[in-house]
């Protein structure tokens, strides 16, 4: 059979490009049974060079999550694909289960993506259409109106959708004429969710009145989508111009800027960062409550997990984390040292190092080596000071906005401090040329 006589197969093949290494996001419902069985006819039927890896996300949510596992598992054993599941906790308390489940089944995916490998999820055009109207419903502008796109950046590679242009009837359709056996997930039927009430409820209805119109409603979101990247490539350069190697943002160039102009840079630079994106009342407290709070204040606005914080006229969005500052590690050198709060990694060097590391005496075998966080001396003296300095003056001096100072690990030998790594040298931990290693500090975030 020819392939341009299958919607389905040939809508797979051709949005899925020349990629060939594919994670397939695989719940055992109708929708992605669909999408597996249809690259593995790919594979095996048409020939295509794909290497199928299936991903079941158990969210410890239903009673029957394990026998669904069972099921996709042998799913999988049965068309000779590779098969990962991961267990996962949902957080529901701030934007509720289903965003919680969701976050926590993309962040599954992120774990288990291998290089060279793009994601697969089976959203098609009715989900499209609800998910508009998700958007519609929290007074979304273009950019959420926009839904999900086709192909989209996800970590280090690429997230596809090739079911877009598929109605949710051609894939029930599918599935009965190739005999498959799927889940009925019994959620799905529980109208307290907004995505099945509208699925079960407006959709029927608007379809009903109007053939096409899940159709016409991906096409408007599509348009919206196309609007949202015309401003990306408009305002891309400006929003360079904006911000910094730590990726805050310069108020006063903001300030020059007219509201509505303003606000459209803020939303892109949550979206450089791949934070979701704000509202337009969060993106008016920014500004007012932030942006413009009284000199010497230290506002600070929380985004989920989140928060912007105001240093020196520039704008932060900084991770909230459980500030370090009673924690003392033992380090035994020359092992990486792995930091709390997913602060990165040290590593040690005896060697030069290319960087931004930097060099501090070796410690003596009689001394042992502790990391910890947070100033505690009244007076310091540092390499480049002749005279000792106040902490809070040295972190001033140097630029080191306060959220920061708690969170760069600080090295002692025994009780003696030694460096701020990345930020200062004490007179106590000085190299010389006979006696040196080197501190390298991978941060995971500034």
């Amino acid at each position: 059979m020819a392939l341009s006589s299958n919607p389905i197969l040939n809508e797979i093949k051709q949005q899925m490009g020349h990629h060939s290494a594919i994670l397939v996001g695989f719940s055992g419902g109708v929708d992605s049974t669909v999408l597996l069985q249809g690259l593995v006819r790919l594979r095996d039927e048409y020939q295509l060079p794909l290497e199928l890896t299936a991903i079941y996300v158990h969210h410890g949510l239903n009673a029957k999550a394990d026998d669904w596992l069972k099921h996709c598992e042998q799913f999988c054993q049965q068309w000779n694909v590779a098969f990962i599941s991961e267990r996962v906790q949902v957080e529901s308390k701030s934007a509720g289960i289903e965003s919680g489940a969701r976050e926590a089944r993309y962040q599954a995916y992120r774990k288990h993506l291998q290089p060279q490998q793009v994601l697969v999820t089976a959203q098609h055009q009715d989900d499209q259409a609800e998910t508009f109207f998700l958007a519609l419903k929290r007074g979304s502008g273009p950019a959420g109106l926009s839904s999900m796109p086709a192909k989209m950046p996800f970590e280090h590679s690429y997230l596809l959708r090739p079911l877009l242009n598929i109605t949710r009837k051609q894939v029930e359709d599918y599935a009965n004429q190739q005999n498959l056996h799927w889940i009925e997930d019994d959620s799905n039927q529980d109208d307290r969710y907004d995505r099945n009430f509208l699925r079960l409820h407006i959709m029927p209805l608007l379809t009903q009145r109007w053939d096409h119109f899940s159709q016409a409603v991906t096409r408007s979101a599509a348009l919206c989508g196309e609007q949202e990247a015309l401003l990306d490539e408009l305002l891309d350069s400006e929003l360079n111009l904006l911000m910094d190697k730590q990726n805050s943002v310069d108020i006063d160039a903001l300030a020059m800027c007219s509201t509505i102009k303003r606000n459209a840079l803020l939303r892109r630079w949550f979206a450089y960062l791949n934070k979701a994106m704000p509202s337009r009342e969060q993106i008016l407290r920014l500004w007012e409550e932030v942006a413009l709070a009284k000199e010497g204040a230290e506002p600070r606005l929380r985004f989920i997990e989140d928060e912007v914080r105001r240093y020196k006229k520039r704008l932060y969005l900084i991770p909230i984390i459980n500030e370090p500052i009673d924690k003392v590690i033992e380090w035994s050198l020359p092992q990486p040292l792995v930091l709390p709060e997913a602060l990165g990694v040290l590593i040690v060097h005896s060697a030069v190092a290319q960087g931004q590391e930097m060099v501090i005496r070796a410690p003596y075998n009689t001394e042992k080596v502790t990391v910890r966080f947070g100033l505690t001396q009244p007076s310091l003296r540092i390499v480049g000071r002749e005279l000792p300095r106040h902490s809070k003056k040295i972190w001033q001096e140097l630029g080191i906005a306060p959220w920061r100072r708690t969170r760069i690990p600080l090295i002692y030998f025994n009780d003696t401090l030694i460096a701020a790594v990345n930020t200062f040298v004490t007179l106590e931990g000085k190299a010389t040329l006979e006696q040196n290693i080197i501190i390298e500090w991978q941060e995971t975030y500034q």
